[in-house]
């Protein structure tokens, strides 16, 4: 989900910078262990793939997801002071409260799950998804922070999402459009001349 957030963040972005300048926003990011941040997405998705094929993975995903997120979390602290960061550790903290209360995993609502492929909606009907997800139910604990805002068409992907992604998404938004607004050197300096 975090990825419709950079994505509308970054088209906005540039529209507004325009290409050069906004290529040069971004490579003068800063953020302290930001090498990080791609790290824990690369082992997101090598855990994915290794928990299809190795049990020791499946049983213990839960607790690998854990200390993802408290890593993120850290990172996200550290660079709390930057506009939109602060607002994307609220959203993770809201995910990694609910997965925290249900043993690492994130829970899914049914309704919501139904926009989904039925092939996964079965697999989490039956317990078979092996993965960070699960199919809600009666001792589910902090539901309401779960995957429960169903989206389909006329949204490009179906997917179902928490609260706590649509935060994070509104910060990732905030971040990238703040970074890709921000003025030129030059313009700066004139503006700083003018004010004189």
């Amino acid at each position: 989900m975090v990825y419709d957030g950079i994505l509308l963040g970054l088209i906005v972005g540039f529209i507004r910078a325009g290409w050069k300048n906004g290529l040069i926003a971004l490579s003068n990011i800063q953020i302290r262990y930001g090498w990080v941040f791609p790290v824990l997405l690369l082992v997101q998705f090598g855990l994915f793939f290794l928990q299809e094929k190795f049990t020791f993975f499946a049983q213990f995903n839960g607790y690998f997801y854990i200390v993802i997120y408290v890593t993120g979390i850290s990172l996200l602290w550290l660079n709390r002071h930057q506009q939109g960061l602060g607002i994307i550790l609220v959203g993770v903290l809201l995910n990694f409260a609910v997965m925290l209360a249900n043993g690492g995993r994130m829970p899914v609502a049914l309704e919501a799950a139904a926009v989904l492929d039925p092939i996964y909606t079965e697999m989490l009907k039956s317990g078979d998804a092996v993965t960070k997800h699960f199919l809600m139910n009666e001792s589910t604990r902090l539901s309401f922070l779960g995957d429960i805002i169903p989206l389909g068409p006329p949204y490009p992907r179906s997917q179902a999402i928490s609260i706590g992604d649509v935060v994070i998404n509104v910060g990732v938004f905030l971040y990238l459009f703040q970074l890709l607004s921000k003025p030129k050197k030059d313009e700066s300096a004139a503006l700083s001349e003018q004010a004189v």
